[in-house]
């Protein structure tokens, strides 16, 4: 079932002054660090597990819960201590931060049978929500947290549990190197407690609202899954098209990388396998961000679309395309894999 990881400290916030930025970790001083010197961690997924380790290496405690016993045991092999549910992280930190697939599975940890806020009597003064789920839940779950209380008083100005809604991008390979970016929700004051622990997965974060506005990050990350979903799609149709008509896929990228056409999906996370290396498409597609949760976030900014009444008619479009390559089989793959399924003239992957 799950478990806590305890790990001790690495480097102690408390002895390390930092007013300069160190690539690719940034530290602030030791007096914000200390506010959460205990960090709770749910949800060892490809982009949980990578982001989890960073705060390791940053030198916070981290209490770890997840449901797949093998991200567990990888954690527990470096002497983690062990907790088995939501409620128990929570007992143990000063800050909880959850990065899960999928709206439900986040609202289920935090008010489920012994979730995170279990007898809404909290200790943690601080809860953080990195997954990318509908604005929402997102609004609901910052409502909910709001009206609890704290269990223990510390010396310090926080009176209530606070909120922030923090969805990142940038993908695995920057959550391994730690250069994600934070899109971040809720209050203000929260949002500069937090962002120490922020810059120790990510270079930049941005805020985007203030108290009661949390959904807003969640809108702006919905957006920025859209567009990516969407400019996968033309690059892949670009680069089939150029290869028909003679022109290499390697070729055509530098062309690409040099003109208007430039994008992330040509210059960081190219779709042809062979094209450029650390990719999901030169491993078969595997690992990176699956083709089921970019299916999950378009259908999330097409049902958004719907709501306020504005025509998104490429929305559509790749709401058909990326349902589709989940349902022939490939939700697992990294959605890249769309070049392959729909332009390579290859169905398997």
């Amino acid at each position: 079932m799950a478990v806590l990881y305890k790990v001790r400290s690495l480097l102690h916030l408390s002895k390390c002054i930092f007013t300069t930025r160190i690539s690719p970790r940034r530290f602030y001083s030791a007096q914000v660090s200390s506010q959460f010197e205990t960090v709770g961690f749910i949800g060892l997924g490809n982009m949980g597990s990578r982001m989890a380790n960073n705060l390791i290496k940053a030198g916070y405690q981290v209490a770890v819960h997840d449901i797949n016993c093998n991200a567990m045991k990888r954690f527990s092999d470096i002497g983690a201590a062990a907790k088995e549910t939501p409620f128990e992280v929570a007992e143990a930190s000063d800050v909880v931060i959850t990065m899960l697939p999928t709206s439900s599975h986040v609202y289920d940890v935090y008010t489920g049978p012994n979730g995170l806020l279990y007898g809404e009597n909290l200790l943690p003064r601080l809860f953080i929500d990195s997954s990318t789920i509908d604005p929402q839940t997102s609004r609901k779950l910052s409502t909910i947290v709001s009206n609890c209380t704290l269990k223990k008083q510390k010396e310090d100005h926080w009176k209530k549990p606070a909120f922030l809604d923090a969805p990142v991008s940038g993908g695995v390979l920057a959550a391994e190197a730690g250069t994600l970016t934070f899109m971040v929700g809720g209050s203000e004051e929260a949002y500069m407690a937090a962002k120490p622990l922020f810059l120790s997965m990510g270079k930049n974060t941005v805020y985007c609202g203030g108290a009661g506005n949390g959904s807003v990050s969640s809108a702006a990350k919905i957006c920025n899954n859209l567009a990516l979903a969407i400019s996968m799609i033309g690059i892949s149709e670009s680069l089939a098209l150029g290869q028909s008509l003679g022109i290499s896929a390697s070729t055509l990228t530098k062309v690409f990388n040099s003109s208007s056409a430039r994008c992330w999906s040509s210059d960081s996370y190219n779709p042809v396998p062979g094209v450029m290396e650390g990719v999901p498409s030169s491993r078969n597609y595997d690992g990176g961000f699956a083709s089921k949760l970019m299916a999950k976030d378009v259908n999330i900014a097409a049902t958004s679309a719907k709501e306020v009444g504005l025509r998104c008619p490429l929305t559509s479009q790749a709401q058909e395309i990326y349902t589709e390559l989940c349902e022939d089989g490939h939700e697992t793959k990294d959605f890249s894999c769309v070049f392959r399924h729909y332009y390579s003239g290859k169905k398997e992957i």
